[in-house]
């Protein structure tokens, strides 16, 4: 498999999805700005944001599509996996729908949880309301998203990642149509129509991938729960692994609830921003990933072929490291002039652009970890193994609690409070990567290769001279890019692509892409 020519067909729809995003964000800044309605907003999206990563990119994955494979695998070919699928379905249906409607009941507690009650916004009970009703209105997307994993699921395990990899864009029309149509100059009516719209673009979701499964000729049928010993199997590999694959969403939400209690209106606002942009290349290289790698690493184990599986690894982890490392570089040595032309005109700011700007630089250390944790752990899960992530995502976990504990307060005496919590997320993320890698290590089923051994150094330096770069560069465009949306949108084009083309030439240059690199990947693109 062309693991390269997988990516792309993901990572290009991923992009439009990512880019499509940009926009929703850019609109929610300018007619929202960085207030308590904004704070409420994201506090509400968090949660279907968490549940996701948590389940619908993570658990559900880890633990059907090892299982739906194996069931190909042993004979009984596409019929048996979807028997499989319908059993699964059967039962988390109901689960699904009870706990779903248990969110909703529960939605005071789980808003001021998620927020830290805003303790240093003073909300007045109306103001808290709203944030309560915007959750309410979003927490629908729960089991929506769920159900999408499903059928995401066993399209992936067909190899028809695209289709999967296109459903997120149609979320992102409705955000971004209903910040068109329905916003107005009231920024809590805004955020209102924005929550309304999370569920209605869950909604597509579900209905895009259900027609996709049908013209594949996959029509799963609702059984009557039962639950026999493959869904079993399926349920107790779930829970450990919604916190192995969410550890990094885990963190986020702490984080989030701990700036809401300790920090000023419109942290948690700066904090999303640079979030979002801290999931650009995230979405585009490590889920892309880490979805193309599930399955495919699954079925070469179940079929012994272990060592074209550790040459996966291998690949991945190199095309990751070489995506990912520039943008770390952007991101630190470009992290103001980034956030000043996508974000900073209407109600958003000067003084949220360097909020903003100063907890993008703090993700970004981070940035390669939380990528290479998408591309290692299909290595456990592929085994059937998700208790091993979840023991090091919980280590992770009280990390990052324990660093925004000292972090936030810390910083806050220097009017930069809003580091703490990317920060301490960067290096909970860190030492889960290095945890997840050392084990893989121990116990034989990962080790760098020489060919990945030579570059990682190479990579890091081209990265390193493209980010020097981008400082001098950066003072001639800087100027254009709080002009109109035009002017904005070329010294942005500008920016970035400085950036690709020096770190293009450094990568040549310092030796990690060879001409022979080049001339192997049109070889393949000719004959593929």
């Amino acid at each position: 498999m062309n693991l390269t020519k997988a990516l792309g067909s993901v990572g290009g729809l991923t992009l439009a999805s990512r880019v499509l995003a940009l926009v929703r964000d850019t609109l929610q800044a300018t007619y929202v700005g960085a207030g308590f309605a904004s704070d409420a907003f994201f506090v509400a999206f968090r949660l279907p944001n968490m549940f996701r990563a948590l389940f619908a990119e993570g658990a559900f994955s880890a633990a059907f599509i090892p299982l739906f494979n194996r069931k190909v695998a042993e004979g009984g070919g596409t019929a048996a996996g979807i028997d499989f699928a319908e059993r699964a379905l059967a039962v988390l249906f109901p689960v699904l729908l009870g706990f779903t409607l248990l969110m909703l009941a529960a939605a005071y507690p789980i808003t001021w949880g998620l927020s830290g009650g805003f303790d240093r916004q003073h909300p007045t009970p109306e103001q808290f309301d709203f944030a309560v009703t915007l959750s309410r209105f979003t927490i629908p997307y729960l089991m929506l998203i769920s159900l999408v994993s499903l059928l995401g699921g066993i399209l992936n395990s067909m190899h028809r990642f695209w289709v999967n990899a296109a459903a997120p864009i149609l979320l992102n029309v409705a955000m971004v149509a209903a910040l068109i149509f329905f916003h107005g100059g009231d920024p809590y009516a805004t955020a209102r129509a924005q929550a309304i719209s999370v569920t209605a673009g869950g909604a597509l979701q579900l209905a895009w991938l259900w027609f996709a499964c049908r013209r594949a000729g996959v029509s799963l049928r609702l059984r009557r729960p039962r639950i026999d010993d493959d869904v079993k199997k399926m349920l107790k590999l779930i829970i450990p692994a919604a916190t192995g694959a969410g550890a990094a969403q885990i963190n986020l939400a702490i984080s989030t609830a701990l700036a809401g209690h300790l920090l000023a209106a419109g942290s948690i606002s700066a904090i999303y921003y640079a979030d979002r942009l801290n999931q650009l290349p995230l979405g585009l290289i490590g889920i892309g990933l880490g979805t193309i790698l599930l399955p495919v690493v699954s079925r070469q184990l179940s079929e012994g072929r272990e060592a074209e599986a550790m040459e996966m690894q291998n690949r991945g982890l190199e095309l990751a490291l070489f995506l990912t490392l520039p943008a770390t570089a952007a991101f630190v040595f470009a992290a103001e002039p980034l956030v000043r032309g996508l974000f900073q005109h209407g109600a958003f700011g000067a003084g949220d652009t360097v909020r903003a700007a100063q907890a993008l630089a703090a993700f970004s250390l981070g940035l390669p970890s939380y990528v290479l944790v998408k591309v290692l752990t299909p290595g456990f899960y592929a085994r059937a193994d998700t208790r091993t992530p979840v023991r090091l995502a919980l280590y992770s976990v009280a990390i990052n609690f324990v660093g925004n504990l000292i972090l936030i307060p810390g910083l806050a005496h220097w009017n930069i409070g809003q580091i703490g919590p990317p920060l301490a997320t960067a290096i909970a993320s860190t030492i889960n990567v290095v945890s997840l890698y050392v084990v893989l290590g121990r116990r034989g089923h990962f080790a760098l290769d020489p060919a990945l051994k030579r570059k990682v150094p190479r990579l890091g330096l081209s990265a390193l001279l493209m980010g020097g770069a981008l400082l001098l560069v950066t003072p001639w465009i800087e100027p254009y890019l709080v002009g109109s949306l035009p002017v904005r949108a070329i010294a942005l084009a500008v920016l970035v692509g400085s950036g690709v083309a020096i770190y293009g030439l450094a990568c040549f240059v310092t030796g990690a892409f060879r001409v022979s690199d080049l001339r192997s990947i049109l070889r393949r693109r000719a004959t593929s």
